[in-house]
């Protein structure tokens, strides 16, 4: 299987309690993406997404423009590795 682009990005700020990861989820539906969003228990919001570079960027972006008012600071990580997900979900 070939590698995909693959990024884990976590997101502070009012991220919990505000739909944030429902919010991901439709934006995911927008992007061939795959992966999962979910909450940390220190108050930050935890997505892997995987998938063509262009995708997962553009993927990335569009979350920070939705929810621009409620992060204050992403940190993200990409890297290139085999492909772990199909379709995307919360956990």
């Amino acid at each position: 299987m070939a590698d995909v682009h693959h990024e884990t990005v976590y997101f502070s700020g009012r991220v919990q309690g505000v739909g944030f990861r429902y919010q991901v989820l439709q934006a995911s539906k927008e992007f061939d993406v795959a992966g999962f969003v979910c909450n940390l228990p220190d108050g930050r919001v935890h997505l892997e997404a995987e998938g063509e570079t262009a995708e997962v960027q553009a993927f990335v972006a569009a979350i920070e423009e939705r929810m621009h008012g409620y992060v204050r600071q992403l940190e993200r990580q990409p890297a290139r590795r085999s492909a772990r997900f199909q379709g995307f979900s919360i956990r």
